[in-house]
Parts: C-alpha cells; structure tokens; sequence
C-alpha cells in the first residue's frame, strides 16, 4: 500500500511566546524533549512510513529549518506554500502534489507540533486508519477520549452503533463537527460520551479527496483543479497567484464538517496538542509541591508554578498557579488559568511595533 504522511509545520505557536517566534515556532522547538516536536513527529512515523514518503508544507523560511533539522527526508518532499491559507490551501497544495505521483496514495496528515506518548498504540491505530481510508469511500479521523470538559478544543459527534472494525480496531460514523464550546457545552458534551476532542489528524486516499472536495466543498474546488493545473506544468508563479486568491481557511470547515462517510478512530495513544504553556505542567518533571520547572530555581512556599529560565536562577517565594519564562529578551510572567491570552499579547506587541520580540 502506497502510504505518505504530510506534516503540517506552518504553525506560528504564538501561545509559547517568548521562546516560540516567528522564525522559530513551537514545532522547531525542544519543550517536550531534547528533540524538537517535528523531529518527535517524523521519528514516531518511520516505523510504519518510510522517510521517502514522508512530506512537510511550511513556508519557504521554515522549510529551511526541517531541512536543517531533518536532513533524512528527501528535498523534494519539503513541500512550500507561499503564504500562510490555514490548513485546507496547505492540504490541497499538498495532497495534489501525491495525487499526481499516485491518485491511489493514501494520505496521512498531522501536525507537527502534538505529542503522542504510546507510539505503539499511535502506529497501530494509524495503520487501521490508512487500511480503512485505502480503496474506500471514508475519510478518517481520530477523536481524542476528553479527560475534562475542554472549550479550547472543537469536538466531534459520533455514533457507537455499527462501528467498522479494521485490524481490531473500530471507526465510528462522525455525525458533526462541533465549533469550541462554552464551558456548560462541553460539560453536557463530555457526559454524553460520544462527544471527542478533535486530535486535527486525517487520513484520506488522494483521489477520494478531490471527489469529497468537489462534492461537498464546491467553492473550493476549481482551487483544486488550478493547482494541479499549476503542478503539471511546473509553474511556481502560479501557485503563489492561487495562494493570492485562495480563502484562508482550515479543512475542518471546508470540507470535513460538510462531507459524508467520515469515519472517526478512538485516539488514546497519550495526545497532548501541547496548546499553552500551562499544558507542559503535565508533561514536564513536578517536584513534590507540583512546580514544573527548566532551569536552576530556590523555590519557597510556591506550589503548581511552571519555570523556563535555562541561563539563569529563577527564585519562587509565595506564589501560586504562576508561569514564569524567561528567554534573555524577553520576560513572561502570566497566571495558569490566563495562558491562552499569551496569543492575544502576542498581537498587541504587534501593534505596538516591536517587531523585534517576535
């Protein structure tokens, strides 16, 4: 079976500001090892994807730093996009360009900046997932068993009746997508129980995709056509004019909210998205008062805070809750429960003009 992964690295992580920046985002960065999360995620595919097979899209500046950091993977397959469109023009770009080397390909997309403790776990379910998309109809995904009820996340509706079994593992009939909820939402989601968090992995063969695009995605399809057009014959310019025009959107809302026949596998295989910096709480290393910490610190009195400060001592008394970074430049220090505002921070600083801290 011809399978490709596409590893989508075009993300900005402005949530990790100040150690994430433009040049150098989330997934070019070592928070959850001494590896760097894209390195984590291409590592984790090569026992079932061979590096040959495997394909990144991110912005020309960026592939520079995969090719730096991943100089196993073919040059070629470091695929560019001229701008930043969100995930469905990335995902077009780059399921055409397998499309024309194989229509039959069965696709496999994931970000490059999520973590995945049981990497056993994970390839099994993978491989069912690309044995279920392989000469069907479906597209696939992965819905994440929620451990709480999370309004950052976008769920997925299912249905446990008459669930496809592949190589032991069973796919669910996705009933809707549903947008981030507000917290009593997501509560009478995660009571119900057939409400998963959406893990943003998909699996679809390349020919099945055009079909779905141009079934259930009309508006978005002569973009399609135009990039393979632009693909055959070789033309560059082209596809920076179609990344001119193309809408910015994510392809949950152009085509997996709206298609029939998707078909969703359970992912309990330790996910993390690794969204803010109070997510690393649970993945770093805690001392016995629940502080995570990077670096050298003199904790007093201070429980459940989390410390990056590498070059330096950080020293902690009386604090609770606390997140502390400290990059050389730059100095955050945010409460736990505000760290998805880091993002909105990161704008303002924008507009302030000094471009230099991003």
């Amino acid at each position: 079976m011809d399978t490709r992964a596409v590893i989508i690295a075009g993300g900005a992580g402005t949530r990790f500001w100040p150690l994430s920046r433009k040049k150098r985002p989330k997934q070019f960065l070592p928070i959850v090892s001494d590896k760097t999360m894209i390195e984590e995620t291409v590592h984790r595919l090569l026992p079932l994807i061979p590096s040959s097979n495997i394909f990144t899209i991110a912005s020309s500046e960026l592939t520079q730093e995969i090719k730096n950091l991943l100089p196993e993977l073919p040059e070629d397959n470091l695929m560019v996009e001229p701008q930043g469109k969100n995930t469905a023009p990335s995902l077009m770009l780059a399921t055409a360009r397998i499309y024309l080397q194989n229509p039959k390909a069965v696709v496999a997309c994931l970000p490059a900046d999520h973590l995945i403790k049981d990497t056993s776990a994970f390839l099994r379910k993978l491989e069912a997932g690309v044995s279920a998309a392989a000469g069907g109809e479906p597209l696939i995904t992965f819905g994440i068993p929620p451990t709480y009820p999370a309004t950052g996340y976008g769920y997925i509706q299912f249905s446990h009746e008459n669930p496809v079994k592949i190589q032991a593992e069973s796919f669910y009939s996705v009933q809707e997508f549903k947008e981030k909820p507000e917290y009593e939402q997501a509560r009478t989601f995660v009571e119900k129980g057939n409400y998963y968090w959406n893990s943003g992995i998909f699996i679809w063969q390349a020919d099945v995709f055009a079909q779905k695009l141009g079934q259930y995605a009309p508006s978005m399809f002569p973009y399609w056509e135009k990039i393979l057009d632009a693909l055959k014959n070789d033309d560059e310019n082209k596809i920076v004019s179609i990344f001119e025009d193309i809408p910015s959107i994510s392809i949950d809302y152009a085509l997996m909210e709206k298609a029939e026949g998707v078909l969703m596998g359970e992912g309990d295989f330790g996910w993390s998205d690794v969204g803010a910096w109070s997510s690393l709480a649970d993945i770093w290393p805690q001392d016995q008062e629940g502080n995570a910490i990077r670096g050298k610190t003199i904790i007093l009195d201070s429980q459940n805070c989390l410390v990056y400060n590498p070059d330096k001592l950080t020293a902690l008394v009386g604090l609770r809750d606390l997140i502390v970074v400290d990059t050389g430049d730059a100095l955050l220090i945010a409460h736990k429960s505000q760290d998805q505002k880091v993002k909105d921070l990161v704008e303002k600083i924008k507009k302030t003009g000094k471009v230099e801290y991003l």
